[in-house]
Formats: C-alpha cells, structure tokens, sequence
C-alpha cells in the first residue's frame, strides 16, 4: 500500500487516550507519549501509527522528517469569542488607574462598545477580522475552534456574527463550531425586562436552525446578567429545539450554573472560578465539561482561579480555551493558556495535554472528530520544535508550533531561521 503522506523519526509522538467520552479524574493524569514514533496518512485521515523502525518499510507519496522533534494531535479551542467589531484597547487604562467596571460601561465603554462596533461593521469587515485573530490562532497550533455571537445583542446583528461564523467554516479547513450566544448581556433597553429579551433571542433559534448557523446556544448565567431560573429555562428551550447547550457560569459568585449543566446535560459548563464544592461534585458525576479560562483570570488582574486541582482530583472533566475576546482576553494563544494552568491552576502536564486536545474536542461536541491521532480519524497535527512535551508549558509567551497540518495537508509553517537579518 502506497500512503499519501509518511511522518517519520517523531522524538514524542503525544497519543491523548482515545475515548468515546470525556476524560474524567485520573483519566487526565494519563498521557501515552510514544517516542521514536511515525504515522502514515491516507485520504486526509491517519491510516497507521507505529515505530520509526517499521516506517522504513512502508511508501509514501510524501514524507516528512520530523529530525526528533514532538508531534501532537492538532490543539482545541473550545471557548472564543471570535467574531466581533473594534477593539477596546482604550480601557486597559481605566482599569489601570481602578475605575470600576461598571463606570467604564456607563462612559459607553465594556461589552457596550462591543456591541455597537459589531453592529456598526459590515459583514465583510467582520469577516476580515475574524479571518485575521483564526489564522493567528492557528498559527498556535490550533485546528479546531468553538466561536461564539454575542455581540450583537439584537437579531440583525447577532445573525451577522453567526453567518460571519459560517463563512469561516467554509473557508477554512479547520474545524470551527458556532455557539449562538445572543443572551451574553442584558441590553440597556432591557433593564428589569430581561425575561422579553430572552424570549427575543429563543424566537431566533427557529431561523438559526433553519440557516444551520450554530450548533449550541449559551447564555451568561451570572449575577447582574441572568439568574439561574432565567437561565434553566432559556436553555430548556434551546434542547426543545435541537441545539446543544453551554454556559458561562459561576464567575463571580456561585450561583449554581455549574450544577444546571451537570442536571441538564450541558456539553460544557464554562469560568466556574466560584464554583461551589457541590457544583464541582456534580461535575464529578456526569459528562459535563468544565472549560476553565485561566486567561481572563490573568487579565483581569483576579487572585482567585478555577478549583481546577479540586475538580480533576473529584473525578471531573477538564478542558482549558483561551476566552479570546476584546475585554477579558485578549490573546489567540492556547500555548499561553497552558502555561497559565500550569503556574495557576496546579495542573500537570499530561492533564494540560488532555485538556487541550480530547476533552476540549468533547466540550465542543467535536470527541470522535479531534482532539487524538487515530487509525480512521482525521488528521490534524501540529510539529513542535521542542525538545519534549513537558517543554511548552514550561516556556511560556512564545509559540513553538513549527507547522501545522490539517487533513494531512500543511496548512501553517513558521518561516525558518535566518529570515529576519539581526544586526
């Protein structure tokens, strides 16, 4: 047999457990890194996977000498915010000098600003810009990503966001799965009327189906946006529909969203920096991803991360996104995402791996799809120019993705030493 493509002499080959659920507990602790490795290619999918010293007896249309280096499956971004106008550079001051949030927003500054700009962009303006932070994302090592609306608050602009989403989904070869996310505030018209405004945004979902623009719905379950009822049956209505379900829950205070996912099936349940000790044991019993963003933590200068030592020691399931976003997160960087659960959230390197790659891809409803390198799977990869896997959370703030390979094609290569001339 005569493959399309022969990856051979891999230093560490990373093989996350292939599983038909989540990764859960010690599950996580669990990382197979098979050294002096090769995987062959066939029709965009992994058609063999074995040692260096049996590659040698195999044809290959192509090949790539990988000289020693470690090759992983293609990274999961499970939580962005991909697609939305303007930028909020501006702020950084405000928040500098300790002006409260809420005073930002009242000078038309926070989400709001977001909001207008998303509304004010055409969607060709939209599409240049989301096509710009995808490929930076890429360029990290990621191949598949979740993108969520919620910047436009009202359904001309929040089906903007989400065609934008489509649009990319076709463009690219990367696997990107859209999360409509109209409820991620309550509009200034709507104060004390947030029950109208959410009925507004379920009487969209018959259109978003119709349209195939996103796959999950989320809302914000959190203090000062949408309470734990409000936020039950939003998302009961969107299971009524079809749609898979998320939240953003238990960021500042402890709710309970962390248990309304858990109870309701939610692929993931997104934040829980407060999460309760009962949220995280009903985590613990189900197959409810805990997506932790250890990034807006970091950025917006909180003491306080996610539990996440307490959640994988409980038996939960762990995946770790970036929260890409122009308030809380401003970074395409999932390699700095790692580092941070390493320093901040006590977490181990072979639980870093998994929760960037299989359980990431569960929290997206993408598990048997990415996140693992398998005989029949498609295959995304990245080549790392590192001398081991425990190396890039060690060595933070820069990228160490060499190429990036989706499908079995290349689909990003750093330029080589030498490009830039030093003086």
């Amino acid at each position: 047999m005569t493959y399309d493509l022969l990856v051979y002499n891999i230093g560490q080959l990373i093989l996350p457990k292939c599983s038909s659920k989540p990764l859960k507990g010690d599950e996580m602790k669990e990382l197979l890194v098979k050294e002096k490795a090769a995987f062959a290619i066939s029709d965009g999918k992994v058609a063999w996977i074995g040692s260096d010293g049996d590659a040698q007896h195999l044809t290959a249309r192509e090949t790539v000498n990988v000289q020693g280096k470690v090759v992983s499956p293609g990274l999961v971004d499970p939580h962005t915010h991909l697609v939305f106008g303007g930028s909020r550079e501006h702020e950084l001051a405000l928040k500098q000098a300790g002006v409260p949030y809420l005073e930002i927003l009242a000078r038309g500054g926070g989400i709001l600003s977001s909001v207008e700009a998303t509304k004010k962009a055409t969607l060709e303006e939209l599409m240049m810009k989301a096509s710009f932070h995808l490929e930076r994302m890429i360029s990290f090592g990621v191949t598949a990503v979740e993108a969520k609306s919620g910047y436009g608050l009202d359904r001309e602009t929040e089906l903007k966001q989400l065609r934008v989403t489509k649009q990319l989904q076709e463009r690219y070869p990367v696997q990107l799965v859209s999360t409509f996310l109209g409820a991620h505030a309550v509009p200034s018209g709507y104060k004390g009327s947030e029950a109208l405004f959410l009925d507004e945004m379920i009487d969209l979902l018959d259109e978003i189906k119709e349209e195939q623009l996103a796959e999950y719905v989320d809302i914000f379950c959190e203090t000062g946006v949408f309470t734990l009822d409000q936020s039950r049956n939003f998302l009961r209505k969107a299971l009524d529909k079809g749609f898979g379900i998320k939240i953003h829950a238990d960021e500042i205070d402890p709710l309970g969203g962390t248990e309304l996912a858990a109870s309701l099936g939610a692929a993931s349940a997104d934040h829980l920096v407060a999460a309760s000790d009962h949220g995280i044991n009903s985590l613990s019993e189900s197959e409810t991803v805990a997506v932790l963003l250890p990034g807006t933590t970091f950025y917006l200068g909180k003491d306080h991360y996610a539990r996440a030592r307490e959640m994988i020691d409980g038996g939960a399931a762990v995946a770790l996104a970036t929260d890409f976003n122009p308030g809380s997160c401003v970074t395409e960087n999932l390699q700095l995402i790692m580092s941070l659960a390493a320093l901040k959230l006590k977490m181990t390197a072979e639980e870093i791996w998994n929760a960037v790659t299989v359980n990431a891809a569960f929290a997206i409803g993408k598990g048997t799809e990415a996140g693992t390198l398998e005989p029949g799977k498609q295959a995304d990869f990245v080549i790392w120019d590192v001398p081991n896997y425990l190396y890039i959370p060690y060595h933070y703030g820069v990228n160490h993705a060499e190429q990036v390979y989706c499908k079995g094609n290349k689909l990003w290569e750093r330029a080589a030493y030498g490009a830039v001339q030093l003086s």
